[in-house]
């Protein structure tokens, strides 16, 4: 049994040259874009199309609610649940997207988390909504220095949630993280695609630009009254609320949008080198490496 794990940066092809393998080997894809998995905003998160959707079977596409909260240790559960009912029929499975925290949970496992109680959590965000991020920040400081220094302190999802952990169990969350990676009853093949930067650049500039002709002002539009729900705390969707409040004009936004996206490319690729068992291609060397 073999998952084919692709990875790479946004834009660089990642969805079509994964279909194009899972054609070839009549397989099963497996999405790993942690906004990709809630409904309601396609163009934002450049979801595969109806179209691509029917070529082949897609799963952990558009099935969540925009307010169900999601993270990569449920995503390693339901995956894991999901695999054993997909070898009987076909003994290779592909997991595409650029989520690292989701490719990695697949990969590597992550360590058990206790559920966290409804108070704590309404707590935490009480705290969020009247003093803001920074004093979560402060208090994650003095409950867990060592976690405090490498996380992102400006991603809300991760803060909020070490909070919670350690505000519930009494101990510094990062005490409870083993670090060790989970042994897999399957064989996984990690494939990096990548290109020129000038030419990946080129094709976030240019897929923004399509995203933006699709429609993306009035998927931000409609989904404005939401943007308090962590799933829209996204690239993309966060620029064209500043436009649709007024403090941003359109041109701006849609600039801005292309300098976040390239940004958070760079961010993939340093991360995803860091790991020695990823084997790199161009995207379209992908579907004859596996003939």
């Amino acid at each position: 049994m073999k998952l084919i794990v692709i990875t790479g940066p946004t834009a660089v092809g990642k969805t079509a040259a994964a279909i194009a393998l899972a054609e070839r080997l009549h397989c099963h894809i497996i999405n790993a874009d942690s906004r990709q998995v809630y409904r309601g905003m396609p163009i934002a998160t450049a979801a595969p199309t109806p179209d691509e959707l029917s070529r082949v079977p897609h799963h952990f596409v558009a099935c969540r609610e925009l307010h169900e909260p999601y993270n990569a240790w449920q995503y390693e559960q339901d995956v894991m649940s999901l695999l054993p009912t997909l070898w009987p029929d076909n003994d290779t499975a592909i997991l595409c997207g650029g989520s690292m925290m989701y490719v990695d949970a697949v990969c590597n496992g992550i360590d058990d988390m206790p559920d966290i109680l409804p108070e704590v959590r309404q707590a935490v965000k009480a705290q969020l909504a009247e003093q803001g991020l920074e004093s979560l920040v402060a208090e994650l400081e003095k409950l867990d220095p060592a976690l405090s220094a490498t996380i992102d302190r400006k991603n809300t999802v991760r803060v909020c949630h070490a909070v919670e952990v350690c505000r519930q169990t009494g101990v510094p969350y990062s005490t409870l993280r083993s670090g060790q990676k989970k042994q897999r009853a399957f064989d996984i093949v990690k494939i990096g695609l990548n290109m020129e930067r000038d030419l990946l650049f080129d094709r976030i500039n240019r897929r923004v630009d399509a995203m933006v002709a699709a429609g993306l002002e009035d998927e931000a539009r409609r989904l404005l009254p939401l943007r308090h729900l962590n799933a829209l705390n996204t690239v993309g969707l966060k620029e064209m609320f500043a436009y649709l409040d007024g403090t941003m004009d359109r041109h701006t936004a849609i600039e801005r949008i292309k300098k976040n996206t390239r940004v958070y490319a760079k961010k993939q690729l340093t991360w995803l080198r860091r790991d020695p068992d990823i084997r790199w291609l161009q995207p379209h060397e992908l579907v004859d490496s596996f003939s």
